[in-house]
């Protein structure tokens, strides 16, 4: 009996320690499962669907009919076997991941536009390299069938302009199905897409394509908003559109001087915001700005490059919005917009995604908490006149 009692006895410390190590084991797991995937749930989730107007005098089934919802974002910027390091890859590409595929779960959007710098090392990357990145892309950012996937080229998917070559344009197009100066029409609503990489306006073969292409598709969406009649006898001929005015969509901004008028918390930071944007290199030439504002005349216009975010009237009227970037490498606090569109209307919302700050905070304030827990497991914790007392009873027994 005695034996038994004993044994028992000095079992207890050992089940005291596997007790507090699974605690530890389930606090370390909770803070885990909270910041890399339950984060991006309780954040997304606060984001609505902005009303277009007229869609409050909407049934449910007209509203859902009518109203395109779109997803657009910018430079996501997938590490390259170049520059990227394994860590930066494996942290940002999760938290894109698990943002968009979160995304698309809460909100079910109907089209996904990205606004080119899809990679970061596109301009460089040998085919084997190419290869690998456009796998992880598929991955990180593969849609359910309801969900269209738009992908727009921009400067280090093939290079600047003085880099971008045919193969590269060519191999980009291959994989997204992109071609500049492509209509791509939804619901009664025109896209046009534009490789803005190639509006250097030298009559570069590439340059002399993609504005080709541009001036044809501007002809044709100029017909379908007029009426048939004696004096546009050129448009006789011309295939119909939807008569809706075309939204732009390209990665570089229209040109401006400087990001010193843009606001909010995901604008430039304010030492970055008087330094004057360099044309063909920051923003499209004034050149080339005014070439697309007149073939088009456009309703709206979405592009990235930037990394962050601006909102500017062109010509007084026409609107354009800078969607920041979309990974944490570039920027504490990315986000992408949401939009309820129709042929005639447009409202815009922005969604932030989580703050790398906060979620470091929680990572630092739950370590702290650990070690806490962990010292006064051991009983280093004790009050100071305890600890005194029990260093001088062990002096005494030496």
């Amino acid at each position: 009996m005695l034996s038994s009692g004993s044994t028992t006895v000095k079992n207890l410390p050992l089940k005291r320690r596997l007790c507090f190590l699974l605690k530890l084991v389930c606090f370390v797991s909770s803070v885990l499962i909270f910041c890399e995937f339950l984060i991006y749930y309780v954040v997304i989730f606060q984001c609505r669907w902005p009303d277009v107007k007229g869609g409050a005098h909407m049934s449910e089934k007209e509203t859902s009919a009518s109203v395109l919802k779109a997803i657009i974002l910018a430079d996501t910027h997938l590490l390259g076997e170049i520059k990227g390091h394994w860590l930066d890859k494996l942290r940002r590409e999760w938290q894109m991941e698990r943002s968009f595929q979160t995304a698309l779960w809460l909100l079910q959007p109907d089209i996904v536009f990205i606004l080119g710098d899809v990679f970061d090392e596109g301009k460089w990357s040998s085919p084997q390299a190419w290869a690998e990145d456009v796998r992880r892309f598929r991955k990180m950012f593969k849609c359910p069938v309801s969900t269209e996937l738009v992908v727009i080229v921009g400067n280090h998917d093939i290079g600047f302009h003085y880099e971008m070559t045919p193969y590269k344009v060519n191999r980009f197009e291959k994989v997204f199905n992109f071609t500049s100066g492509k209509l791509l029409t939804r619901k009664g609503i025109n896209f046009v897409l534009v490789n803005s990489v190639a509006m250097e306006g030298d009559g570069c073969a590439v340059c002399r394509t993609s504005e080709a292409k541009l001036v044809a598709l501007s002809h044709k969406l100029n017909c379908s908003q007029q009426k048939l009649s004696n004096s546009n006898k050129g448009c006789r001929d011309v295939e119909k559109l939807p008569a809706s005015e075309p939204i732009l969509l390209q990665h570089y901004p229209l040109y401006r001087k400087s990001d010193a008028e843009c606001t909010g918390e995901d604008s430039a930071p304010p030492e970055e915001k008087n330094i004057p944007f360099k044309e063909k290199y920051d923003v499209l030439s004034q050149e080339a700005s005014q070439k697309l504002l007149w073939w088009f005349q456009p309703r709206l216009i979405l592009s990235g490059h930037t990394h962050s975010a601006c909102e500017v009237l062109h010509a007084g009227k026409v609107p354009e919005i800078s969607v920041p970037s979309f990974s944490w490498r570039n920027r504490n606090n990315p986000s992408f917009i949401m939009g309820s569109i129709t042929p005639t209307d447009f409202s815009l919302q922005k969604c932030f995604l989580p703050f790398e700050s906060r979620v470091f905070t929680i990572y630092c304030a739950a370590g702290a908490l650990l070690v806490i827990l962990v010292l006064a497991h051991v009983q280093l914790l004790t009050p100071p006149f305890y600890f005194a007392q029990r260093l001088i009873s062990k002096h005494k027994a030496v």
